[in-house]
């Protein structure tokens, strides 16, 4: 009888444990589900943008600004027009001066230019790294392979592998519904190395972002016919927001905010002398939130830019440099699969 009390008295305590942990589960979704209904729905017009922007951004909880906002009302928030007119790119404003010697090779570049540069940046809600790659002909795009629904992408540390790359970054959206797409179908066009990899000659994508033979970076709306015609040797796309942050030396931002909320973040930019930048922001961490678009642009003004773009961010944001991984993966299930990315040659 003792043997069965004891047996009797643990089921019991099995049960109230069990009890306690739902009833904090269920206490937590409902403190959380409070916490939003009243930033959604409290007095703060800038706080519910940034609860549109923050949650619309990201493909596994989108669907929570339908919660509380109608379509228009979402529409508002987000801000920016598709249809709006962007400027070509002015080649002009970038001078890649490659050195030469009398027989036409390449000289090494002055040694008080660091070929690649490492630094970090950060402001009130994030924490990132910027690398700066000096010489823009060791940027192209790797891609995973063969695109389709039977195929899968690769993670951006195993492109890395397959190319032999010093580094690289992630690079153009991809079909991602609900957050759980394995990479294998890209969002636009990509080139690379060259060839057009994916993409239809006739459509008109936005926005591409792509090097031409001459090495400089290229942001505009243009069919793949357009982009070959351009001379566009790597290229992939992205539509976020619905201007590029900087455009010949312009801010994006420059009439009004080009908005966004907190969240990781990974952009491109060219300075004027050639060099190319590979932002990436932390976000969803206790010491980073993340990053708006607007923050981006301000970050690639300061270090030069004269054109950048956003790029897919969220999860997907990684930044890899010499072997090691140098920012903080936001995803639950660690780094994921995508079709393309950004990619540095090794220095010759």
């Amino acid at each position: 009888m003792a043997h069965a009390r004891r047996r009797l008295s643990a089921g019991k305590i099995i049960g109230r444990v069990l009890i306690v942990i739902l009833t904090t589960l269920i206490m937590a979704v409902v403190a959380l589900y409070l916490l939003m209904l009243v930033i959604a729905k409290g007095p703060s017009e800038s706080a519910r943008k940034l609860f549109v922007c923050s949650v619309k951004e990201t493909s596994a909880i989108k669907f929570l600004a339908d919660w509380y906002y109608s379509p228009d009302q979402i529409e508002r928030y987000l801000g920016g027009s598709a249809d709006e007119e962007i400027a070509e790119t002015n080649t002009a404003l970038v001078n890649i001066a490659q050195k030469v010697d009398e027989n036409g090779n390449a000289v090494p570049e002055d040694t008080e230019r660091k070929a690649t540069e490492l630094i970090d940046v950060s402001g009130s809600t994030f924490k990132g790294k910027l690398l700066k790659i000096s010489d823009p002909s060791r940027v192209f795009v790797g891609i995973s392979g063969p695109y389709g629904e039977e195929y899968e992408g690769m993670r951006v540390a195993d492109m890395i592998e397959k190319y032999g790359a010093q580094g690289g970054t992630n690079a153009g959206g991809f079909v991602d519904l609900n957050g759980v797409g394995n990479g294998g179908i890209p969002l636009g066009m990509v080139i690379s190395e060259g060839e057009l990899r994916w993409g239809d000659l006739n459509t008109a994508y936005e926005f591409v972002i792509g090097f031409d033979q001459d090495n400089i970076m290229h942001i505009g709306k243009m069919t793949a016919q357009q982009a070959i015609d351009l001379g566009l040797r790597d290229a992939v796309c992205w539509g976020d927001p619905k201007r590029p942050l900087i455009v010949n030396g312009v801010p994006g931002n420059e009439q009004d905010s080009l908005g966004g909320g907190f969240n990781p973040r990974t952009a491109i930019g060219q300075t004027a002398d050639g060099t190319v930048l590979f932002l990436v922001i932390n976000g969803r961490q206790t010491d980073s939130l993340g990053a708006t678009y607007d923050d981006l642009t301000q970050i690639m003004l300061q270090h030069g830019a004269v054109n950048a773009m956003n790029l897919d961010g969220g999860s997907s944001s990684l930044l890899y440099f010499d072997g090691k991984l140098q920012n903080i993966c936001s995803s639950l299930y660690g780094p994921r699969k995508m079709p393309t990315c950004w990619l540095i040659k090794p220095e010759s």
